[in-house]
């Protein structure tokens, strides 16, 4: 059986009607608690990469008929010698080596951009866990790539929120945090904060535990801020924030964002939550997380789930999240391969 990898341009709509249903297909079967984007937003998703990034992406065919879609991320301003790759196949279609062509186009774009790493995930099940299907690690460990970092994905019940037992953090924050001023906003980042937020998420990759995936920090600026603005906007995502500010600066220096999508409005993900070394200590992770949780509920009334990934040795966030109500759900671990 010829399978046939081509690529395709997110301004063909036959194409990106291929690669949605594909995408729908495999999400409904693999993780069907994630919310699927309907075409219009899985289309300006394509359309609109993050600023930084260049994507590639293909369908494998079998006889004309597309069966599986593959698509790479080439960074192009940080981490220049990786590529991600995401690799979907119809259920009904896997095992017949459309994954393996798939992977095989993915890793020779890389190759051609001088890319010496690929990265990707793989979900399994956690004991006690929804079911999910093993495939996914097993075809890792065929390709030779080694797993580098383990994490679980955790989700927030909304409606199984404990009110009182967020009150009791909430003071408890509050206290810690005596003298620093909480702030919060819908939408682009206040002027005044951007240069502060583009700190915090460059600080992302050497903060977090990473395991023994090998990757630099990201050079975030002001303008990347911002074009991550207008991405998000033409994407219609609609982001959240909160943080708190040092008095003595009137820096930012604690911030959590989550956004929710525009077909999807009882999901959100939970984005970035990071906080500044020199002001640990005071709890204004867990301040700004329950702060923005309310905020972002008060003007979403359909949101009821919130995802959110930590590394499995993260015990800081984990703590944080799990007091808020977070419960795993499944387990990821990140792939790398060195080419």
């Amino acid at each position: 059986m010829s399978i046939v990898v081509a690529p395709f341009d997110t301004a063909d709509p036959a194409a990106v009607d291929e690669a949605h249903c594909i995408s729908a297909a495999v999400g409904a079967a693999d993780q069907p608690d994630f919310p699927v984007p309907d075409r219009a937003e899985f289309g300006v998703t394509l359309a609109h990469p993050m600023p930084g990034n260049v994507f590639v992406h293909a369908l494998g065919r079998i006889d004309g008929v597309a069966v599986g879609r593959v698509q790479v991320r080439l960074s192009q301003l940080d981490n220049t010698d990786l590529a991600s790759v995401l690799v979907e196949v119809y259920p009904e279609h896997r095992r017949r080596g459309a994954g393996r062509a798939l992977f095989a186009y993915a890793r020779q774009v890389a190759v051609e951009h001088g890319r010496k790493k690929l990265i990707w995930d793989a979900v399994a099940t956690l004991p006690g866990g929804p079911a999910r299907p093993e495939a996914g690690a097993a075809f890792s460990a065929t390709t030779g790539a080694k797993p580098a970092l383990a994490e679980v994905r955790r989700r927030l019940d909304t409606a199984r929120l404990d009110h009182a037992a967020l009150d009791e953090a909430l003071a408890e924050a509050r206290s810690r945090a005596a003298g620093y001023r909480v702030v919060g906003w819908h939408g682009p980042v206040p002027d005044e904060y951007v240069a502060d937020v583009a700190r915090l998420e460059s600080r992302i990759i050497s903060d977090a535990p990473m395991g023994d995936l090998e990757m630099e920090p990201e050079k975030i600026d002001t303008d990347r801020i911002r074009g991550i603005e207008v991405v998000l906007a033409a994407r219609g995502r609609r982001a959240y924030h909160h943080g708190a500010v040092d008095p003595a600066t009137g820096r930012l220096v604690a911030w959590t964002m989550l956004d929710v999508g525009a077909s999807a409005p009882w999901h959100a993900w939970q984005q970035t939550t990071i906080v500044d070394p020199d002001h640990r200590g005071h709890r204004l992770g867990l301040l700004v997380k329950i702060e923005n949780l309310r905020y972002a509920l008060a003007r979403e009334p359909q949101l009821t789930a919130i995802d959110t990934w930590n590394a499995a040795v993260n015990d800081y966030m984990i703590s944080i999240n799990e007091r808020m109500g977070f419960r795993a759900v499944d387990g990821w671990t990140d792939w790398q391969l060195v080419l």
